[in-house]
């Protein structure tokens, strides 16, 4: 007898159908599974005929077993596929009678436990579009698949509780719908209030988190750009529902959701240590997977010690800078994973940490301080918007009890002028909401510059030599200052504020 399953294989990001056929005859005893599987799924015979015979149930060991996962071009990873099966082999046996439109996710134990499995809230979304009106999930991961409106889930603690259910003799309860909401909770991080003096520096971070700009910040050691990094969390605006859903799905094919965490409500902050490599950094592996970059979509990558970074992993983040997306290949096939991060790097401006410093003397050689900057390249210095300059903060400053505007204030302005960007791209129809996001393509419709404003900025061009991304990532700043100053029209002031974060005193790499 022939029992038909579907489940789904995960690439990256992409959810893909996949049909599961299991076929008991008569003939000699063997249980087989093909269809281009890993040695998990291989493995899962021993577990599957353990968890039915602690269960109570019986494994067909006197006839040939054979489960295909196809299509069998496709590799087939990971262990989510077990419940799926052993359903499929009780199906074949007539021991539960099949359902129409359910959806079997999760590993089962040895005693016949259902272990919680990564993926389920991309793979709960896939099934709702695929028009799965039921999903079993691990009680665990139940929290994440209910999010998705429209789907009957169940929390699956056992094979057995599944199996009564499935008989109808004990039902389980579905798990509560949850829909993901906007939640406008200010991170609980370092206000910006609690640092003392860089006014300079805190104006360029709330442009930044506006327009969603990369930042470089160069300073001495001790000069507060870990801590102004750090308290950017506590200014971003909230996850609109489908970036809410893009954080988590990443998250939860990661398996860095917490147990009972249905989805991910702020913004990530990830700020991974100078020793990372690069698949740590950018993402891959035999079986690929997130990296820090992809961690932080949507929300902030803080790169301390920017030129600590082996140079091959600095050159990585080209290409996803760019794009805001990472694209890995392998010889059995590509995957992408999103990126569209803001980031933030922090620099000193020579080894010793005191090039331009007013009160300490730099020791450095200018052989050592050349080879020092050139760590990072011009096209990685190119795709950064804002280089802002951190100098050391004086006594007086320290003393004051003055910290300047809070973090409250400041995230109510990088909220307005936030939706006044998504009101202007996705009224006309774009997926877009940032300014950063911009094509150049679009930027004569919506980037109007005043007469003088076109002046200056084509003489900047002129005689800084500025490339033509160059050109265009100002342009986009120059937007973002006129956004939070709430003019329709880019004008002079606006241009020459970006310009000068573009090319900060202190900071001859942007030269």
């Amino acid at each position: 007898m022939i029992s038909r399953l579907q489940v789904c294989a995960l690439n990256g990001l992409d959810v893909l159908p996949i049909d599961v056929e299991i076929d008991i005859s008569s003939g000699q005893p063997n249980f087989v599974i093909v269809g281009l599987v890993d040695t998990a799924i291989q493995e899962a015979k021993e577990r599957l005929r353990a968890a039915l015979k602690n269960t109570g149930l019986r494994f067909p060991w006197d006839k040939r077993v054979v489960i295909n996962f196809a299509p069998a071009d496709l590799k087939k990873e990971g262990t989510h596929y077990d419940l799926a099966m052993v359903i499929g082999v009780l199906q074949a046996t007539s021991a539960v009678p099949a359902r129409e439109c359910a959806l079997y996710i999760g590993e089962v134990a040895l005693d016949g436990r259902v272990r919680s499995v990564n993926g389920v809230l991309p793979i709960a979304w896939f099934a709702k579009k695929k028009g799965f009106l039921e999903i079993f999930v691990p009680q665990e991961n139940a929290g994440q698949a209910a999010v998705i409106e429209g789907m009957t889930v169940y929390g699956v603690p056992s094979l057995q509780a599944l199996v009564l259910h499935l008989q109808g003799v004990s039902l389980l309860s579905p798990h509560p719908y949850q829909p993901m909401a906007e939640q406008d909770v200010m991170s609980d991080d370092v206000d910006f209030q609690s640092v003392k003096g860089q006014s300079h520096a805190k104006r360029a971070l709330m442009i930044a988190a506006a327009g969603g700009h990369n930042v470089l910040m160069t300073g001495a050691p001790g000069s507060g750009k870990t801590l102004l990094a750090r308290s950017m969390s506590s200014i971003m605006p909230p996850l609109s529902v489908e970036e809410c859903l893009e954080v988590s799905s990443i998250y939860s094919i990661s398996g860095l959701l917490s147990v009972g965490e249905a989805y991910k409500s702020q913004r990530p902050f990830r700020s991974p240590h100078h020793s990372a490599s690069a698949v740590a950094l950018i993402g891959g592996g035999r079986i690929p997977m997130p990296g820090e970059i992809t961690l932080a979509h949507r929300g902030v990558l803080f790169l301390d010690e920017f030129p600590e970074f082996p140079r091959s992993v600095i050159e990585a983040l080209r290409q996803p800078l760019e794009d805001g997306v990472v694209s890995i290949s392998r010889s059995q096939g590509h995957c992408t994973f999103p990126a569209r991060v803001m980031m933030i790097a922090a620099q000193n401006p020579c080894p010793c940490g005191y090039l331009f410093d007013q009160q300490k003397q730099c020791v450095c050689t200018p052989g050592s301080i050349e080879k020092y900057r050139r760590k990072i390249s011009g096209p990685i210095l190119d795709r950064i918007d804002l280089h802002v300059a951190v100098p050391r903060v004086p006594v007086a400053e320290l003393e004051s009890r003055d910290g300047g505007e809070s973090s409250e204030t400041l995230r109510k302005a990088v909220i307005v002028a936030r939706d006044i960007q998504r009101q202007r791209y996705q009224s006309a129809g774009y997926s877009f909401c940032t300014n950063a996001e911009l094509p150049s393509s679009l930027m004569e419709q919506w980037c109007m510059l005043d007469g003088e404003a076109k002046s200056m900025l084509h003489h900047a061009v002129d005689s800084m030599h500025l490339s033509a991304r160059s050109y265009f990532r100002l342009i986009k700043v120059s937007r973002t200052i006129a956004d939070l100053s709430l003019c329709e029209t880019i004008s002079s002031k606006h241009v020459g504020e970006a310009l000068q974060y573009r090319f900060s005193e202190g900071n001859s790499n942007a030269v």
